[in-house]
């Protein structure tokens, strides 16, 4: 069973929640909080396996309560679900160690999907969130010196990956084959020792392969 904690301040969202992962036979919400402290709180209480963290809460931001649990208990995976689609916003999540980053107008299933993905070890981000990463990149073409353990080529495959792209998109955009994207991907997983895409992204950010100053503040 998959012990879910919900944090928010709004009880319509929270109870709507609830009622949806209710329906899961696998799912099971074990606490509520409605603020940042109180999330500190019941997480201590209720050791939950995933978090489902807004950001805008009373007291403590859900980004700093994010900081302050996975600094006590780094086992718990915390989820941002945010109206926030700004890029401050995610890439502050996600480098304080959230494990996933999911927009409130994201249907109810993929909300569920996600629970189950990131409680098997992996990671989510919603698909709009990815396409930001995209615009500043073009904007700055380069990446920061913690890429240096990627040759030049698998630095290329992986400002792909940040866009979204599949690797026939890949393949057609470098005119090599498929299967030597497929290659390139491989030693990008083994080198960021990660296992999914959401997960590249999440590593690029936490270790400012994606540069947070140079984001445009556009939202």
């Amino acid at each position: 069973m998959i012990k879910v904690m919900l944090v928010d301040d709004h009880a319509v969202l929270r109870d709507g929640l609830k009622n949806i992962i209710d329906l899961e036979k696998d799912i099971e919400v074990v606490g509520e909080a409605v603020s940042g402290e109180g999330a500190l709180v019941k997480a201590r209480e209720t050791n939950p396996d995933i978090i489902l963290m807004d950001i805008n809460l009373p007291g403590e931001s859900g980004i700093e309560v994010t900081r302050s649990i996975k600094s006590e208990y780094p086992h718990m995976k915390i989820c941002v679900l945010t109206m926030y689609s700004h890029d401050e916003y995610f890439m502050a999540a996600i480098r304080e160690g959230a494990d996933g980053y999911l927009l409130k107008d994201s249907p109810s299933e993929q909300v569920i999907e996600a629970v189950r993905t990131i409680a098997g070890g992996e990671s989510v981000i919603h698909p709009s969130m990815t396409k930001k990463l995209l615009t500043f990149h073009q904007q700055n073409n380069e990446l920061e010196e913690a890429s240096n353990e990627l040759s030049e080529r698998e630095k290329e495959v992986l400002m792909c990956l940040l866009e979204g792209l599949s690797n026939k998109e890949i393949a057609g955009k470098l005119f090599i084959s498929d299967k030597t994207v497929k290659i390139h991907v491989s030693k990008i997983f083994k080198k960021f020792n990660v296992k999914s895409r959401s997960q590249v992204i999440i590593h690029a950010v936490q270790n400012q392969l994606v540069p947070l100053s140079h984001i445009r503040k556009d939202n």
